[in-house]
């Protein structure tokens, strides 16, 4: 019984912890579920490509650990989370570090079941390395990749394949590393379980201080634009004289539809961040009744304006490559939400 808890406990509750941290709440515990599934579909996967791979490639059980699996385990557990960011599930380093340590929980969880049925008569000793060191190594690295490529797509929004380049390369070394046991396994163990809390704090605490001012001033920010776009004053401003030069390669109607996706795309940003500051504050507010309206008169705007028109938004710089979370956060948030004590935010 003791075994059983050192292989599965230790990793779940730092799973529990990480998302407590959350204040946001910006990952729903169905998310942290999926992300669990997700890593420990991947270790079977991974299970039986080296059953094949291994042969293949004629390494020894030694070598192939320390220099083929962190290749191949990392990579898949990678994919999910480059998925998530290309997506725009993923927004900040907090729900990066989340969902990044709870696909490599459910990896490792499904290892040490593994384990479990191979050495379950084996020492204690064993498994304060398997549950506490090798569990939290799988969680480490994965938060490690979704962490930096989080950091540097928010630098290059549209390259998320090279963004995760780099946080690939750290967590495969990182892996790697381990695997070589160049320290004894105990003191492997208890070299993770120092690094990484200390870690995992201060990229919540720089997180967080980080969303935090980017709720705050960016709501200043969109609750001002909001208000100049609907005000007669509009014309006069860079942006409106900007869209009058637009009328020379766009028609009347597609530069009107571009005022109107730009206030909703406001309307719906100020949305987004005055759901979040409830959240903190520790109230589950949900999104307006008539989102799905709101969204599909986006949809039929973007479809209206079309590809060139808006490429030619871009040099506003009125929204930004969070937009599609935006959308995401709000339609999660609505389906949250129930009862007639739900109220707007718009």
């Amino acid at each position: 019984m003791v075994t059983i808890a050192l292989a599965f406990v230790p990793v779940l509750l730092f799973v529990v912890a990480l998302q407590l941290m959350d204040s946001f709440k910006l990952v729903h515990r169905s998310a942290v579920l999926t992300a669990l599934a997700v890593g420990s579909a991947t270790a079977l996967a991974c299970a039986e490509l080296h059953e094949w791979l291994e042969p293949a490639l004629g390494f020894s059980p030694a070598a192939f650990s320390r220099y083929v699996a962190p290749i191949t385990e990392e990579t898949l557990k990678a994919a999910f989370l480059v998925l998530l960011i290309a997506r725009r599930r993923v927004a900040f380093l907090v729900d990066a570090a989340v969902q990044g340590f709870a696909v490599g929980a459910g990896f490792a969880l499904v290892e040490n079941v593994g384990y479990l049925q191979a050495f379950g008569d084996a020492p204690l000793l064993l498994w304060l390395v398997r549950g506490l060191g090798t569990a939290m190594l799988h969680g480490a690295t994965t938060t490690i990749f979704a962490i930096v490529t989080r950091a540097l797509a928010d630098r290059h929004p549209d390259r998320v394949l090279l963004a995760a380049a780099p946080g690939l390369a750290s967590a495969v070394a990182i892996h790697s590393v381990f695997n070589h046991l160049p320290l004894p396994p105990l003191a492997m163990t208890l070299l993770l379980l120092i690094a990484l809390p200390l870690l995992v704090l201060l990229v919540f605490q720089r997180s967080e201080a980080a969303t935090r001012d980017w709720v705050v001033a960016g709501l200043d920010i969109d609750v001002e634009l909001l208000q100049l776009v609907a005000s007669d004053a509009f014309g006069y401003t860079r942006f409106g004289q900007y869209l009058r030069r637009l009328r020379e390669q766009f028609s009347g109607p597609v530069v009107l539809n571009m005022i109107c996706l730009l206030r909703l795309q406001l309307e719906l940003s100020v949305q987004a961040k005055a759901m979040l500051m409830a959240r903190e504050a520790g109230l589950d507010v949900p999104a307006d009744e008539d989102l799905p309206v709101a969204l599909a008169e986006l949809a039929y705007l973007e479809a209206a304006i079309g590809p060139t028109g808006l490429l030619a938004l871009k040099p506003l710089q009125v929204t930004s490559h969070r937009d599609d979370w935006h959308r995401f956060l709000l339609t999660t948030g609505r389906r949250k939400g129930s009862g007639p004590q739900a109220g707007s935010v718009r």
